[in-house]
């Protein structure tokens, strides 16, 4: 049997060595560097975390932007193929020009403008057989298509002009509980030309059977316009997923009314441009008559030597360059 004295040294002891092991166990990490360990494990997992979900946010924005690129050049794609595969044809243009006539009237008057063209080039200004049939072949072939491309774009500002009035009309009439096709037939009516005259079209296309979207596809075929083709898009969209009609037309009727501000505010600024380039493009021209009617025996050899014609047709050929040049400059795309 062990003493009083013994048992405690021994309880004492025990007591002693479980404290160490505590005071041990706790501070063991700090000595040994465990602690700096998972320290160190933890930052490195939390900055691959981060690296991962900065690198799945880049690829995602990385994503998005190729697939809207993707979509773009689909776009871009389908639009060339459809340009591709409409021909437009004389017909066409002479509709886009709001020409009620056929082909073969527009062909005799290009005969006739050739003839007249050639004619008073001969006889005007005694030129060279050679002359002669260059003045036929652009009166021919040039001019006439020239004045028609002046009407097309003429036809096509005079309804444009008006289209964002018309879709006020159907915004109002909406409102009012008139369906779409009688507001329509009200911008048909009371609409001015050529908008009247369009929108007539499309009525009697749907009173023969033809849905509303094929209608306005031939609009748009008719007159090939932004405009025209927001509206279609606009019209054909709530007829297949619904909405709000008045609230989307009036939207568009807005992003018209800009547009035509904006047109008419370029315009207005490149006035003066436009005047400056016409000026400086008729004045050799117009010096050369006035010279002409005053001393043609000064001029004379211009036209008559092999090096006066020479100098002539460089002089012509830079100055066609400089008019295309101030031609671009001055012609602004939005």
């Amino acid at each position: 049997m062990l003493d009083a004295h013994t048992q405690q040294l021994i309880i004492a002891a025990m007591i002693a060595l479980g404290a160490a092991g505590v005071i041990f166990a706790v501070i063991y990490p700090y000595i040994s560097g465990e602690r700096r360990k998972d320290k160190r494990v933890q930052v490195v997992k939390e900055a691959g975390k981060s690296r991962r979900i900065a690198a799945s946010v880049g690829s995602a924005s990385e994503a998005t932007a190729n697939r809207k690129k993707n979509v773009a050049e689909s776009l871009k794609e389908i639009e060339n193929r459809q340009k591709a595969k409409e021909k437009v044809t004389l017909r066409l243009r002479m509709e886009r020009a709001g020409l009620d006539a056929s082909p073969r009237d527009f062909y005799i008057a290009s005969m006739i403008s050739g003839v007249v063209t050639g004619a008073a080039v001969h006889f005007g200004t005694s030129s060279t057989p050679l002359m002669t049939l260059v003045a036929a072949f652009i009166g021919t072939f040039g001019l006439p298509r020239w004045f028609l491309s002046k009407l097309v774009k003429r036809y096509q500002h005079k309804f444009i002009s008006e289209l964002a009035n018309a879709i006020d009309v159907v915004v109002r009439g909406v409102k009012s509980g008139l369906p779409l096709n009688e507001c329509l037939q009200v911008i048909a009516r009371e609409s001015p030309e050529p908008l009247a005259g369009e929108f007539r079209e499309v009525v009697e296309e749907q009173r023969m059977g033809v849905p509303l979207a094929d209608a306005l596809d031939r609009l748009c075929r008719r007159v090939p316009l932004a405009e025209v083709r927001f509206l279609t898009i606009v019209i054909s969209i709530q007829q297949q997923a619904g909405g709000n009609l008045s609230e989307a037309l009036g939207n568009l009727s807005g992003v018209l009314r800009d547009r035509f501000r904006l047109q008419m505010k370029v315009k207005a600024l490149s006035a003066e441009a436009k005047a400056s380039a016409m000026v400086l493009a008729s004045l050799p021209p117009g010096v050369m008559s006035m010279v002409y009617m005053t001393s043609p025996e000064y001029i004379t050899p211009l036209f008559t030597t092999l090096p006066g014609k020479f100098m002539l047709a460089v002089g012509a050929g830079w100055m066609m360059c400089g008019v295309l040049i101030m031609r671009k400059m001055i012609n602004f795309k939005f």
